[in-house]
């Protein structure tokens, strides 16, 4: 019973960041997280594109990355969006993209942000066009992902 205790009391007072919430303070390290899971979900992306037949171009318009508030609401909108059934073979895309949302949405609330309520699903065209669909799906996920990179100080503003 001693060891039990002895290393819980070991693993929470050697790893005390791992048990914090963000703060203000850390910003780097969460800036860092968020952009990591993004690159992450940019290479999830490429490697289903390689599996899918060539797509045709197609142009999307993507918001402006402006600051968290922003980039967690565009993030729930992009994560409802793949939540169509006819979207399964997005899965491992529309999981990346809530972890991020939630990351996101965390980071803002503790950066004093104001954060909206997650609107609720829509219905979409997914059913009347799949294949289109899914390829306008992975555009719009992929565009919006390259942008939040290459704004990544944005993050660090509401």
């Amino acid at each position: 019973m001693h060891i039990i205790l002895a290393l819980l009391y070991l693993s929470l007072m050697v790893a005390p960041e791992c048990s914090t919430l963000p703060t203000k303070g850390n910003s780097t390290r969460h800036v860092n997280s968020i952009i990591n899971i993004a690159q992450i979900t940019l290479i999830h992306i490429k490697k289903l594109r390689a599996k899918l037949p060539v797509a045709p171009h197609i142009e999307v318009t993507t918001p402006s990355i402006e600051g968290l508030t922003g980039i967690s609401r565009d993030l729930g909108l992009l994560d409802n969006d793949l939540q169509s059934p006819v979207l399964e073979l997005l899965s491992q895309i529309q999981t990346d993209v809530s972890s991020l949302e939630g990351r996101v949405r965390s980071f803002a609330l503790t950066m004093d942000c104001p954060i909206q309520a997650r609107r609720r699903l829509e219905t979409s065209p997914a059913s009347l066009y799949p294949d289109s669909y899914l390829y306008l799906m992975l555009t719009k996920v992929e565009r919006y992902l390259e942008n939040l990179v290459l704004n990544k100080e944005k993050l660090k503003v509401c």
